[in-house]
């Protein structure tokens, strides 16, 4: 059976931030750090309590931009981790009525459990990472945070095993056209496919914002009239705006797609290669060479295009890969 062991690499720093923290002064660590999310230490409680994610400062800013908002620029200097997740939970009760159980339950794994169960519970959870953490005592106290399992960890490892046995498995022979994995752009007539979410580059990042919460994905095909891919515009983009309190002088009404991703390339952190954002496959690639695509570190998803014309046909992420293999 393989564990979350397999997953720990032999070094490497994983960040927690302590949720009496402002809400700036964290974005501000995660645009630093180059990382999406964090778990969440409550001191007084002496153990990990949530995490800290893009979405959160997505939520944060539509609040702040929204007329009837409680939150202001202001307060974000002295509004703590814990205030906003408090103030979300409630919203969301009074959203989803009396019966809602609220605040979520924190997600997260054992070093010990099956990779297998770790793949079902971000995909059933609708998460992108969780954090593994070991504690020696039987009452759970004295948490250590070992590592952030995500499903591009599980994959190298599956992929790692598949790499002397693939042709013995006919299915990762298969291009992705034929199987039903992704997201796809409906056909003349289809109209019981899920709609592909894309932008042009000169939609408001409002726009984008409210797609990427609407629609529930973690990224946007950006195109130019010819639906050719130019670029994309991914939830873990929004930390860009924390660089020297951009978010605070400027309209998100306002600024463009484009303007928000050149903000991200000025800013750009030494994490992720400007290569790894936009990556491509055709239709008629294996699923074995999606998956070897989709299991290099910070590669989520593989925009499908035409070739040539790079007119984008669909989307494969790594949960779509996940979803099909585990039914």
């Amino acid at each position: 059976m393989r564990t979350a062991y397999e997953l720990l690499p032999e070094s490497g720093k994983v960040v927690a931030l302590d949720v009496d923290l402002p809400v700036k002064q964290a974005f501000h660590i995660l645009h630093e750090q180059g990382i999406p999310m964090a778990p969440l230490w409550d001191f007084c409680k002496g153990q990990f309590v949530g995490v800290l994610s893009a979405l959160d400062f997505i939520l944060i800013l539509r609040e702040i931009g929204s007329h009837g908002s409680n939150l202001t620029e202001e307060e974000l200097e002295t509004h703590t981790i814990s205030a906003w997740k408090e103030g979300k939970s409630y919203l969301n009760r009074q959203n989803n009525g009396p019966g809602a159980v609220f605040p979520r339950r924190f997600i997260h794994a054992g070093p010990y459990d099956n990779l297998k169960d770790i793949a079902v519970k971000i995909l059933q959870n609708e998460v992108s990472t969780v954090p593994v953490i070991h504690s020696s005592s039987e009452d759970g106290s004295f948490p250590q945070l070992l590592h952030l399992a995500s499903l591009s960890g599980i994959l190298k490892c599956i992929c790692r095993y598949f790499r002397h046995c693939s042709s013995s498995l006919p299915i990762l022979q298969l291009p992705i056209c034929a199987i039903p994995v992704g997201t796809w752009l409906p056909k003349i007539g289809e109209s019981n496919r899920r709609p592909l979410a894309m932008l042009r580059p000169s939609a408001s990042v409002t726009s984008a914002l409210n797609l990427l919460v609407q629609a529930q994905v973690s990224s946007i095909p950006i195109v130019d009239d010819n639906d050719s891919l130019l670029d994309i515009y991914c939830r873990s983009d929004i930390t860009a705006l924390a660089k020297d309190r951009a978010y605070t002088h400027i309209n998100l009404d306002e600024m463009t797609v484009q303007q928000a991703l050149q903000l991200g390339q000025d800013s750009y952190n030494p994490y992720e290669l400007r290569s790894q954002r936009c990556q491509m496959c055709l239709r008629s690639d294996s699923l074995h060479k999606v998956m070897e695509r989709l299991a290099n570190p910070g590669v989520r998803r593989l925009i499908i295009v035409e070739a040539g014309s790079k007119r984008v046909e669909g989307v494969v992420s790594l949960s779509d890969i996940f979803k099909f293999f585990l039914g």
